[in-house]
């Protein structure tokens, strides 16, 4: 299995005020799986003193959060991990960075941290940031600023040259598990000995070290097919991996995030999995927009892409771990289809179902 190669530094991730709620998806991500950095610390006084996993997922992680960044330096100091880097983890609605925030990115800068930043507001064009980072000698990245055109990417047809089993990760909401899952089939089938990649196409995918991958809600519209394409066979022509593992975005469906029809078209996977939150009713962010019934989203998925959905993976939020292997089951008995939680009980099994899907790549 690769290893985390942590090829960018330490970094403190900040997340003041979300941490463990939807707005923190993007520190969520890093705490419990990065090859970019090693997580030193995360910054939400609401659960100073604690270790981020626990919070998270029960698991202790070896990541303390602490009240404030100059709280997270002294610790990282401390444990002989000085942080070198700040990397933004809140991920709100509209990426856009509160004046708290950028304040906290300011002190961050004058403390002599770089700063990644995967939000809407690019701190590359805050006059008064800029000048901060040059006076400092500090390194700002904007993950989500768009590539210049002269180097984004039409679709050519070249996906058909892929023989990886594609894989894509799609969900039935924004915010639900997506990306995570697809980093655990990774890491399933890196067990099993197989080569695999993922293939971002979110900032947070990105900052946790995934080598092909690009931003999609940055992208012109008429580039987006091509990039997807561009990264899934890079990583084909590169590597010659078993398999490729597609993050999806939002979700068919949801009204602001009708993220999946381009993955579907230009990643032309061979199958997918389906990310469902079963005790969630409305889209992410708009009370009054119910979700549509999963059957009916795995009936749209298939006639899109001519594929199968191969199975449902489970996003437990709301449910009791008791609760969890009975909502399984009473999906599986809906929809026909294996139905886990991978978060909970890890992707073995589900990769397990999918291997069998190898022998029409071999």
């Amino acid at each position: 299995m690769n290893k985390p190669i942590h090829t960018d530094g330490n970094a403190i991730v900040y997340c003041q005020g979300a941490f463990n709620t939807l707005n923190g998806k993007t520190a969520h991500g890093l705490v419990r799986f990065c090859r970019r950095y090693q997580v030193v610390a995360v910054v939400d006084k609401t659960y100073a003193g604690q270790d981020a996993g626990q919070v998270l997922d029960g698991k202790p992680a070896g990541i303390p959060v602490t009240a404030s960044i100059d709280a997270a330096l002294e610790t990282a100091a401390a444990a002989g991990n000085p942080a070198s880097h700040l990397v933004v983890g809140i991920a709100p609605d509209g990426g856009r960075l509160s004046t708290s925030a950028r304040q906290d990115v300011m002190h961050a800068i004058d403390q002599g941290l770089n700063v990644d930043c995967g939000l809407h507001d690019f701190l590359t064009e805050d006059e008064q940031i800029v000048a901060l980072a040059q006076k400092r000698s500090i390194i700002i990245r904007d993950i989500r600023k768009p590539p210049e055109r002269n180097q984004l990417h039409f679709f050519s047809g070249k996906i058909e040259a892929v023989d990886a089993l594609k894989i894509a990760i799609l969900g039935t909401d924004s915010a639900v598990g997506k990306r995570t899952t697809a980093w655990l089939i990774v890491q399933a089938f890196e067990r099993l000995g197989y080569q695999a990649e993922l293939v971002g196409t979110g900032q947070t995918a990105w900052m946790q070290g995934a080598r092909y991958s690009m931003i999609l809600d940055s992208l012109i519209n008429d580039f987006v097919a091509g990039e997807i394409e561009h990264a899934v066979w890079s990583a084909w022509n590169d590597l010659h991996p078993d398999v490729i593992v597609l993050e999806g975005q939002g979700s068919l469906m949801n009204p602001a995030y009708p993220g999946g029809f381009e993955l579907l078209a230009a990643g032309r996977p061979d199958l997918v999995v389906l990310q469902h939150a079963p005790a969630r009713k409305e889209y992410d962010g708009f009370p009054g927009y119910p979700i549509q019934p999963l059957a009916r989203q795995i009936e749209a998925i298939e006639i899109l892409s001519g594929k199968p959905v191969a199975a449902v993976t489970v996003n437990h939020e709301d449910l009791s771990d008791d609760q969890v292997p009975a909502v399984c089951e009473a999906i599986e008995m809906v929809v026909g289809l294996p139905t886990l939680d991978v978060l909970r009980d890890r992707a073995d099994r589900l990769v397990s179902l999918l291997t069998p899907y190898l022998k029409g790549k071999a």
